[in-house]
């Protein structure tokens, strides 16, 4: 009986052995697991990176040329139109009656055997008058230089916006 167990102890080494023998071969048949980032992905990242940086300065330099030209078009296409409407403006001021209805209009002249006539503007009245009247008797008590700048402000006051 001792002889039966020493032969299947010896059998169930020979067994392991043979087991273990498979494992290494079939480890030794799969390649080992290297490491994700390579030396060769490294170096295509670098050269990757220094590409982005070599051409992100011409790259944006060349966008902000291609503005200035849409830019420079858009000027010139003013520029035409304004030339376009100074010749329609200079072939008007060409016809006599264009320059005719000018003169009336904006220098009010007349034509012989007509009648001119200028409309002034009301005089205040109620509470106007009063005002009006109030501020030129204070204006009476002043020095001359203080009227003056007070003429000078409301003046001001008074012209349009963009003036």
């Amino acid at each position: 009986m001792g002889a039966d167990r020493f032969s299947t102890s010896a059998r169930l080494k020979a067994i392991g052995q043979e087991a273990q023998a498979r494992v290494y071969r079939a480890a030794a048949r799969r390649p080992a697991r290297r490491n994700k980032l390579t030396g060769r992905a490294a170096l295509l990242a670098l050269v990757l990176c220094a590409l982005v940086v070599a051409l992100a300065y011409p790259t944006r330099q060349y966008i902000a040329q291609r503005s200035d030209i849409a830019d420079q078009r858009r000027e010139a296409q003013k520029a035409r139109q304004k030339v376009e409407q100074l010749r329609e403006e200079k072939a008007r001021w060409q016809d006599p009656q264009y320059v005719k209805t000018q003169a009336r209009e904006h220098l009010h002249f007349v034509m012989p055997g007509e009648t001119g006539y200028n409309v002034a503007a009301p005089a205040p009245t109620g509470d106007a008058a009063a005002e009006h009247r109030a501020t030129s008797e204070a204006a009476a008590h002043r020095p001359w230089y203080d009227n003056l700048w007070d003429n000078v402000d409301h003046a001001d006051a008074a012209a349009p916006p963009g003036h």
